[in-house]
């Protein structure tokens, strides 16, 4: 009887584990085994969701990076969206230093913690700024405008996006370190903005170079100065902020990768890996150039140290400059 029992149980059990193994290999080395959701908390057609498309076009890991927008609150919804995601790699987050440093710190958020709960998995790269104005602007340099705010202080006008978008907290940045204090004028969208600097209701404003650049070159607008460390391409020969008598003076729209924090490290080595070797082809290069990024090739550990940099640096901000939600 138990030699008819074990002739009949070694077969079974030998299946079972033959059965085991492709699990186990999948577990081991199978990532990715179902499609890939990269959220995104911009509206389609915005600029982080056009750089997600590119992207998700590109990569190739065998299955499918399907663009998942999920909008509002700052993109604070998005992210808590992914902070709660399975720690699997299968759910990540297109990011900014609004969503890690900025809005969650303005909205004083309990949903998540964007020091705790996330980890970088591959930076994208930096889209800086313009420092353009229009005819309400009397001045032209960097150096008067400083002094102009300096002498009239809160009454030179600023156009944004609203309190904790990009050329708000530039604009912030400006006052701050140089101590002539400037008013922000708020508006639905960049576009909005520069219509009225160019009719010349609004003197001036910090803009997305990749949508500042074609007023200035049909001299709508006039370029002064560029926020990124050092000149750029993009601004076509303008001076940084910083050389024009700002030490130190940096800001740009960052975009990179983020999961769960717990994603399995191997996970987000192929992630890492897939996302660079994208970020290095022609095609992408020249469609993310066009866009205004300044391309980065970083490490998930150099993307965490830059992530912890960024969150100091605007929390402080945010502090000395009294910044509050709306």
């Amino acid at each position: 009887m138990r030699r008819r029992i074990a002739a009949v149980m070694l077969p079974v059990a030998a299946a079972l584990a033959a059965a085991a193994l492709p699990m186990q290999a999948m577990a081991q080395g199978g990532f990715p085994s179902r499609p890939i959701r990269l959220v995104v908390g911009a509206p389609p057609g915005g600029g982080p969701d056009n750089v997600a498309r590119i992207l998700a076009q590109a990569m190739n890991l065998g299955q499918p990076v399907m663009v998942e927008n999920r909008t509002g609150a700052s993109s604070l919804i998005a992210a808590e969206v992914v902070a709660k995601a399975p720690a699997d790699g299968y759910t990540v987050l297109i990011a900014s230093q609004t969503i890690l440093a900025v809005a969650p710190i303005l909205a004083k958020t309990k949903s998540f913690d964007p020091q705790k709960d996330f980890t970088g998995v591959a930076m994208i790269g930096t889209a800086p700024l313009v420092l353009v104005a229009g005819p309400a602007l009397s001045v032209g340099t960097v150096p008067e405008i400083i002094a102009l705010a300096k002498s009239r202080p809160g009454a030179l006008d600023y156009g944004n996006g609203g309190v904790g978008t990009t050329p708000y907290m530039a604009g912030a940045l400006f006052s701050v370190m140089t101590g002539g204090k400037l008013n922000s004028i708020p508006y639905p969208g960049e576009q909005a903005a520069m219509t009225d600097i160019i009719a010349g209701r609004v003197p001036m404003m910090f803009a997305n170079a990749s949508a500042a650049m074609p007023h200035v070159r049909s001299g709508r607008l006039r370029g002064i100065a560029v926020t990124s460390p050092k000149r750029v391409d993009i601004a076509q020969g303008l001076p940084t902020v910083a050389e024009s008598g700002v030490p130190g003076f940096e800001i740009g729209t960052w975009l990179g990768i983020i999961a769960p924090a717990a994603t399995p490290r191997d996970v987000v080595d192929k992630l890492n890996a897939e996302l660079r070797r994208v970020l290095a082809t022609p095609q992408v290069k020249e469609k993310l150039l066009a866009q205004g990024y300044l391309l980065e090739d970083q490490t998930p550990e150099q993307f965490n140290a830059y992530i912890r940099q960024e969150y100091a640096k605007w929390s402080k901000l945010i502090t000395d400059a009294n910044i509050k939600a709306e």
